[in-house]
């Protein structure tokens, strides 16, 4: 093999799918088309999962560091907003943060690890047998090599060559609806009030450029292929809100469209797909980039744990399990959100839709409901299927950051245990006032069916330190009665138990730890 995982592509689902296979010591090599990275920034934020994400590698601060935070988001444009900061996280709002500052950091982060960068290579081709996978690579002046590897991954968005070579299905719907964008380096302030009160998006970016969203209803059928100029631009500002709100010096212009697609398989053989070229949709709230980053953190370890030959049976499969029906989640409320968007442009519905906006920006109001879309949006509300009979209603949830105190340990919050992406085995049983002895954590090392080297055990010191957050969050795995708690290097928990005594939890615990950690 000339390496063990090929990544095609790298973009921000591509770069952290990597940062995570050379984390567990996978080789990896990320081919991309491109001779350098992407200048222009479609996406601009990381919501709080996205973030947590990166606090759970050690990378928080480096993002927070060029970033700037904001409390809330919107679902569909609504008035009503929709209220990160009551969320469970230590990071609840939304990182405003150009793409192109996510790529750079996750690049850095990459090279750090050892990941093979090459960019000026085209993917060609993608072929697969039963030891491994060739792909065909274009580079400078048209030579083509072919690399061999164990296995490739498409992170190359919604024309993937990986995801048609592969054979898999991209059902969905065709574009109906598009709109434009537009970084301006000129723009007046005035004007851009009016058009933010008319539902434009104007926002602020660095270097003193200003960025412009629109939908006009009279270019909304335009193909999403057809280039925008800085005429037409001026054009939908002017019917919009009466201005052209002075824009000039456009840095970069560009189109989007409706066209809403979901792969029907994440996987097929050695061959897996992750980010856009598993789903596509119109960028409503800002989840796209966000779910290719949350893709690439759940499908990191399980194929590393593939190609390290230790994953127990059927553990790469249930990344199309997980993944899957959070694409289909994904694609469903991103088209309920642009059809809020689209019909008060269309002049026979608007008075329904006014309304129909109206009563939904009502139901925002109620905390509950709030809460709910604001966990969806956010990333912090998704949880996985619980696995196996009898399995703890915390199995599946997000990890959530509490504090621990733990003797011995410099950790002092859960995060903090998951940089080197292994397991980590808690042991909570002295707060819920079983008891456990200051062995413990050598003993269930020593104990682990495929020994100390995937596995973190730790046992709190009975400190009461433990406690969430808030008192109730979005996907918040409540642990009052939790003795033990595994949790999977993606912050997801594995296993939980409740079990007081302390016999009975060593075999439950052995169990889950041959399930989820390999015995070999």
């Amino acid at each position: 093999m000339d390496t063990d995982v090929i990544v095609v592509g790298a973009g921000p689902t591509g770069l952290m799918l990597a940062c995570e296979l050379a984390l567990a010591g996978v080789r990896t090599r990320i081919v991309e088309r491109r001779d350098a990275p992407q200048p222009d920034s479609r996406a601009l934020t990381l919501h709080p999962r996205s973030v947590e994400l990166m606090d759970q590698r050690g990378l928080a601060d480096r993002f927070l560091a060029l970033g700037r935070t904001v409390p809330g988001w919107h679902f569909a444009g609504l008035g009503t907003r929709l209220d990160f900061s009551a969320l469970d996280s230590r990071h609840a709002y939304t990182l405003f943060l150009a793409q192109a500052r996510t790529e750079a950091l996750l690049e850095e982060r990459a090279r750090e690890l050892g990941v093979e960068i090459h960019r000026g290579r085209e993917s060609t081709g993608v072929r697969q047998d039963a030891d491994g996978v060739e792909v065909d690579v274009r580079g400078p002046g048209g030579r083509v090599e072919t690399v061999r590897a164990s296995y490739a991954v498409g992170c190359d968005g919604g024309r993937s060559i990986v995801r048609r070579e592969a054979g898999i299905g991209f059902p969905g719907t065709d574009e109906t609806l598009t709109g434009v964008l537009g970084d301006f380096a000129a723009a007046d302030p005035e004007g851009l009030a009016r058009a933010r009160a008319e539902g434009v998006l104007a926002v602020p970016l660095e270097d003193g450029l200003t960025r412009i969203v629109l939908i006009d209803p009279e270019r909304m059928r335009t193909p999403a292929a057809e280039p925008v100029t800085l005429e037409e631009f001026r054009r939908s500002l002017v019917r919009i809100c009466g201005s052209d709100c002075g824009i000039g010096r456009p840095r970069w212009l560009s189109r989007f469209g409706n066209a809403t697609r979901l792969a029907e398989r994440y996987r097929s053989g050695r061959l897996l797909l992750a980010g856009d070229a598993a789903h596509i949709h119109f960028p409503a709230a800002g989840q796209g980039l966000n779910t290719g980053l949350q893709d690439a953190m759940n499908l990191g370890w399980k194929l590393a744990a593939e190609v390290n030959g230790w994953a127990p049976a059927g553990l790469l499969d249930t990344y199309h399990a997980e993944r899957h029906p959070v694409g289909l989640a994904v694609t469903g409320n991103t088209e309920v959100q642009t059809l809020l968007a689209e019909l008060p442009l269309v002049p026979a519905y608007q008075g329904p839709a006014a309304a129909l906006r109206g009563l939904l920006d009502e139901l925002l109001g109620i905390e509950e409901v709030n809460r709910r879309l604001a966990g969806l949006v956010s990333g912090l509300g998704i949880g996985y299927p619980a696995t196996g009979p009898g399995a703890d209603p915390l199995v599946g949830a997000r990890m959530p950051d509490v504090p621990l105190g733990i003797p011995g340990s410099a950790a002092t919050r859960v995060y903090e245990l998951l940089h080197e992406g292994r397991f980590v085995l808690l042991n909570l049983a002295r707060e819920q006032g079983f008891g456990t002895d200051g062995g413990w954590a050598g003993r269930v090392t020593a104990a682990t069916p495929a020994g100390a080297g995937r596995v973190t055990a730790l046992a709190s010191a009975g400190t009461g330190q433990y406690r969430p957050l808030t008192p109730a969050g979005a996907g918040h795995a409540r642990l009052d009665g939790v003795a033990e708690v595994l949790v999977r290097p993606d912050g997801h928990i594995a296993w939980a138990t409740r079990t007081a005594g302390a016999a009975a939890r060593r075999a439950e615990r052995y169990e889950a730890l041959a399930a989820w950690a390999g015995t070999h």
